[in-house]
């Protein structure tokens, strides 16, 4: 083993280490209550949960993250080669339209899709005097597949996008000058460059499906999120709603430490564009090329914001009664900047010891403050439920245990986005500002600070985003009367109260659309695939 490799290339400031432990000690605050929660009744929960519902559970789950992994790579890879490689009208403005969706929940997505497609649903009624009295059943597996496909798929498309923009076109470009079709082409020289950036697209896809929780609720497919919740819902006692998030914290943390080694193959693979691409000629198959794009754009995009247009339109002629707004908006962006803020803050101290002075000890700082991403929001929810009423009951149903939720989440995905931009950064010009007589924090607050804007700028909206999003934990650790956008969206859904949860619904698609169309517009969007 190379020792020299795994000690520090210079020594770290002390005031880098606070914040950076700190926020690793935050992310084992869950880890923690599982490992207590799950076997203070020793082994015999886990031993009846393996016995009853853990391997269906497991099943299903994994059936249909591996199922969504498929479709977002079918929609995901054409996509991101028409908006890069092929001369189609609009590039950019195709390439944004693609990326908002992100702004929207899989739980409003699944709401637009059972009320437009579902059996009684709006689509039927359109077809009802063409002799059709009843659609398939949109609930249950294909229904939450389709579902979170549409919301999904961006994840995908980020990741493979980013790739081909920053590809060598060398041997494309020669390929097409022999003569070979685009097609051809296509699939004996681009896509097999593309394997690094699929296998870490389809990975996070994965992931994004085994937590969600929204999505296969309202849609009455049974996964571990679902089970959790309803565990945690129904029985005074949370062991059981412990044992199955320990469980599926495993089985995410299996496949996270994947992402991990596939995320750092793809960063090895990748090669810089040598020279401008030649956009290929799409001919006679640029209406087909379109109507793709027209198509996916569609279901997942204008297909929930038609849906709640319609709701609202429908509910301000019959003079529905809508919940009032302005405090759910105020708290959502209020938390939303807060926990980004401070997740940034925390975040940024661990990304510059692991990019810019490594050793050991900082390499284990920042894998330990991946931990959380293996765990689902529902999860990290019910061990600060636990960690309130046990230890912290200043804070038990307060705004900052809720803001604490945020922080531990989302760590992960800020972590990513700053530290992919320290790496890219040349570390000799803080050796510069050293040799000028600057310390180590001045020349980090002059030097380094700056050069990671763009980086800070983008982990900030992709915390903000993910923060405006988040239901489980929100549902769960919002104080009493503490009204949020997500939180009333779920709670007038659930009601039935479908116009009641059409304003709210767009109005948090409408803010969070906004970093997520900025970054997709400038061309930053590679700092979204975390």
């Amino acid at each position: 083993m190379n020792w020299a490799a795994l000690r520090p290339a210079r020594k770290a400031p002390a005031a880098l280490w606070l914040p950076g432990l700190l926020a690793v000690a935050l992310t084992f605050i869950p880890v923690f209550y599982l490992a207590l929660r799950s076997t203070e009744d020793g082994w015999s929960p886990w031993s009846r949960a393996f016995h009853t519902s853990v391997p269906q559970l497991l099943q299903r789950s994994l059936w249909l993250a591996a199922v969504v992994a498929l479709f977002c790579v079918a929609v995901a890879v054409p996509a991101a080669w028409l908006t890069t490689r092929a001369d189609i009208p609009a590039r950019r403005v195709w390439s944004v339209l693609l990326t908002v969706p992100l702004a929207i929940p899989s739980y409003i997505t699944a709401l637009a899709v059972v009320a437009f497609l579902g059996p009684k649903g709006m689509l039927q009624g359109w077809l009802e005097p063409l002799g059709v009295d009843r659609l398939p059943e949109v609930y249950g597996f294909w229904g939450a597949a389709f579902t979170l496909t549409c919301a999904g798929y961006p994840y995908v498309y980020l990741v493979v996008r980013a790739a081909l923009a920053s590809a060598d076109t060398a041997e494309e470009e020669a390929s097409r000058s022999l003569g070979v079709s685009p097609l051809r082409t296509f699939f004996a020289i681009t896509l097999p460059g593309l394997v690094p950036a699929l296998a870490a697209g389809i990975l996070l896809s994965v992931l994004y499906t085994l937590s969600d929780f929204g999505a296969v609720s309202l849609l009455n497919y049974s996964t571990f999120t679902r089970d959790i919740f309803i565990e945690y819902q129904s029985s005074f006692d949370r062991t059981g709603a412990a044992v199955l998030g320990a469980i599926l914290g495993l089985v995410t943390l299996l496949i996270l430490t994947s992402e991990l080694g596939v995320r750092s193959w793809l960063a090895r693979g990748r090669k810089r564009r040598q020279a401008a691409v030649r956009l290929v000629p799409l001919g006679r198959w640029g209406v087909l090329a379109l109507a793709f794009l027209s198509i996916a754009v569609s279901l997942a995009l204008v297909l929930p914001v038609g849906v709640l247009i319609y709701w609202l339109i429908n509910g301000l002629r019959a003079n529905a009664d809508f919940p009032a707004l302005a405090p759910a908006v105020r708290h959502s962006v209020e938390m939303a900047l807060a926990g980004a803020a401070i997740t940034v803050a925390l975040a940024f101290p661990v990304a510059i010891l692991s990019a810019r002075y490594g050793g050991l000890l900082a390499r284990a700082t920042e894998q330990a403050a991946y931990i959380t991403h293996a765990l689902p929001g529902l999860v990290v929810a019910l061990a600060l439920v636990f960690f309130g009423i046990r230890y912290a009951t200043g804070l038990y149903q307060t705004v900052w245990m809720l803001l604490l939720a945020y922080v531990i989440l989302f760590v992960p995905n800020a972590l990513s986005a700053l530290r992919g931009t320290l790496v890219r950064q040349p570390a000799n010009l803080e050796d510069a500002a050293a040799s000028l007589g600057k310390g180590p924090l001045m020349a980090i607050a002059t030097v380094t600070a700056p050069l990671a804007r763009p980086g800070l700028a983008a982990a900030f909206a992709l915390v903000f985003l993910t923060i405006m999003k988040e239901l489980p934990a929100t549902l769960i650790l919002s104080p009493p009367g503490y009204q949020t956008l997500p939180g009333l969206v779920w709670s007038r859904s659930t009601d039935a109260l479908y116009a009641g949860a059409a304003l709210p619904a767009l109005a948090l698609i409408a803010v969070a659309a906004i970093p997520v169309g900025l970054l997709a517009w400038k061309g930053d969007i590679g700092a979204l695939e975390s």
